[in-house]
């Protein structure tokens, strides 16, 4: 199975993670992240008050259970090896390398220019690509997923949320045309 290191851009956004995180539960990939980039995600939070820090803190205790192998430590070591343009995010290419992934999902492409990758046997992918591409393969995996999603959407909103618009705010609009 794939096994793709998610970058803290892809973690934070919610419908974002949960349609990333619900096809890696069943069965579409295998994520990778580390205790820095869930941090990253708890901090980012932050932003939306003392809540949404505690939401996310409890979120990622949810993903320590369900994905009990995906948590990897940093490695420095490789880190040190490695260049790109933003060193803040070289952490996340190390770990990409000491985890032997195949890929990374980010939304920061400038970040994590491709000939880079190439030269550590990575690909960086977008969340939208991965998730069509998913779709492509199974849909019925991906509508599944999405329809969860969607009902989340709804009952924490108190409903309205149709599945193109709800996924073209969550930056998949590819994903959003093909199960409107």
């Amino acid at each position: 199975m794939t096994r793709i290191v998610l970058d803290t851009c892809v973690l934070y956004p919610t419908v974002m993670r949960e349609m990333l995180l619900g096809v890696a539960r069943a069965g579409g990939f295998t994520p990778i992240w580390s205790p820095r980039i869930l941090e990253e995600w708890a901090r980012a939070a932050i932003k939306l008050g003392p809540e949404g820090a505690a939401q996310a803190r409890a979120e990622i205790a949810v993903l320590s259970v369900d994905f009990p192998k995906a948590c990897h430590p940093e490695a420095p070591h490789i880190a040190q090896k490695l260049w790109l343009p933003d060193p803040n995010d070289l952490h996340v290419l190390a770990l990409a390398v000491s985890t032997s992934a195949d890929a990374i999902i980010t939304l920061n492409a400038k970040d994590f220019p491709r000939g880079t990758l190439d030269a550590e046997g990575l690909v960086r992918l977008d969340p939208d690509g991965v998730l069509m591409d998913q779709w492509l393969s199974n849909p019925a995996r991906v509508q599944t997923v999405a329809a969860q999603v969607l009902a989340q959407a709804n009952q924490i909103s108190g409903g309205g949320w149709q599945m193109r618009a709800l996924l073209k705010k969550a930056r998949l609009p590819r994903l959003a045309k093909a199960l409107a």
